[in-house]
């Protein structure tokens, strides 16, 4: 695994932290300009000030504000690096109860070509453009990423259970049904023991893709301007949320894929199409799919859901013929591949640059949503798909291929305003 070390957490005040319900955010990508605009209205002290400002240069209002905030003593730094066990606690869809288990760490970068941290998903280079900008502004980490590891003595996992028991949490916020709660550990030797049982193992990223490449190329610039450049120092590491992937109440949520503006699109072609490929049932709803995608074990099964048509498909041919064999076998091996290769690209003339431009493509996380999409009229077809599992995302992070877009909604999202990481 790359470094892991403990640091000087910067927190909200012990007086604000009674409130820390109303202290948290979501990550800046998953913030609709509606929600921002409540989080604005909410706490002057909510964490949307830093992560993503209404301000005309939103990255000079976050430096400003995060200099006015540690100055005011509603931020303050800790004395004594730590390690920060973060637990939250949620219902799937189904109403059964998970908590996920991780802690916040420094990690050290690293480049993706080293094969320390491997990544899973393509990025872009705008989100990129802005995060640098906010770091280059703020000099501090003001989100996560997102990082999971394997180890299936879950000694880590265990030390924190143990700790959270015995200790009561420094920040306990309730967010949109999510309780994220936060413990500190300071104790050197309890530290050095969660270091040991993470050795020799490498980093996938879950999410935080874009804000990774940004702390890499931030490291870089700030190494460059250097002269003293050591390696030691904080710019070199990055703030990290690590989970175990044998956690219990590490879940991954499927994105579903709604389709919009073809032209000369019609339902019923695209039934007759699918047929020369899938074996087709018509369905009468969403819980008749339901029961479908779950009762079906092939990865190549889907749900199409048009005006007035509900299917479930199962594809009855050999894939290897319809996917690039240029492919490592585990991109083959993922029914997202298959949809985009085939249905999309093949069969609805959905170009890959038109993907990737969402000119004719959008995701939606709940199923709900492409049913009234659908109904709305405001989409043509949706493709409902069953999630990608942590197995198929180390598999295909090994290969050093990405899937893709949006294949994977590691759920809940990790909240900002836990805490944020100086890189001074």
């Amino acid at each position: 695994m790359p470094e892991i070390v403990p640091f000087r957490g910067i927190l909200y005040s012990p007086d604000l932290l009674a409130t820390a319900d109303e202290l948290i955010c979501p990550p800046y990508d998953v913030i609709s300009s509606e929600f921002q605009q409540k989080l604005y209205a909410g706490s002057p002290f909510n964490a949307i000030r830093l992560e993503l400002p209404l301000e005309s240069d939103p990255y000079s209002a976050a430096a400003e504000r995060l200099g006015e905030w540690l100055q005011g003593g509603e931020l303050l730094k800790d004395r004594e690096p730590a390690i920060y066990p973060y637990f939250q606690t949620f219902e799937d869809s189904e109403g059964q109860t998970h908590t996920r288990t991780g802690f916040f760490s420094a990690m050290r970068l690293h480049d993706f070509s080293e094969k320390k941290v491997l990544p899973h998903e393509k990025t872009l280079s705008g989100p990129k453009a802005d995060r640098l900008n906010l770091f280059r502004k703020t000099r501090a980490n003001i989100s996560p990423i997102f990082g999971l590891y394997a180890d299936e003595a879950k000694t880590a996992d265990r030390l924190m259970k143990a700790f959270a028991e015995a200790n009561e949490p420094v920040l306990d916020a309730l967010f949109q049904g999510v309780r994220n709660r936060m413990w500190r550990i300071t104790d050197p030797a309890l530290i050095a023991t969660l270091q040991e049982s993470l050795l020799d193992r490498s980093v996938y990223i879950a999410d935080g893709h874009h804000r990774y490449d940004t702390g890499v190329n931030y490291r870089n610039e700030r190494a460059a301007a250097n002269p003293a450049h050591s390696g030691s120092e904080t710019y070199n590491f990055i703030l990290t949320y690590l989970a175990n992937i044998h956690d219990e109440g590490l879940l991954i949520f499927p994105i579903h894929r709604l389709v919009h503006s073809l032209e000369r699109f019609d339902a019923a072609t695209l039934k007759t199409r699918l047929e020369e490929f899938f074996a087709v049932t018509e369905l009468k709803d969403r819980e008749a799919l339901k029961a479908f995608l779950d009762g079906e074990p092939s990865i190549y099964a889907y749900g199409v859901v048009s005006k007035g048509m509900v299917l479930g498909i199962t594809l009855k041919t050999d894939p290897k013929p319809l996917l690039d064999p240029a492919r490592p076998e585990a991109l083959q091996r993922l029914g997202l591949v298959l949809l985009h290769d085939l249905i999309l690209a093949r069969l609805l003339g959905i170009s890959q640059d038109a993907m990737a431009k969402q000119s004719n493509l959008t995701y939606v996380k709940d199923d709900r949503e492409v049913f009234a999409a659908v109904d709305s009229g405001k989409v043509q077809v949706g493709f409902v798909v069953k999630p990608t599992t942590v197995e198929q995302v180390l598999a295909v992070s090994e290969t050093g291929e990405v899937m893709p877009q949006k294949s994977t909604f590691f759920y809940p999202k990790l909240m900002t305003g836990m805490l944020f990481n100086s890189l001074d």
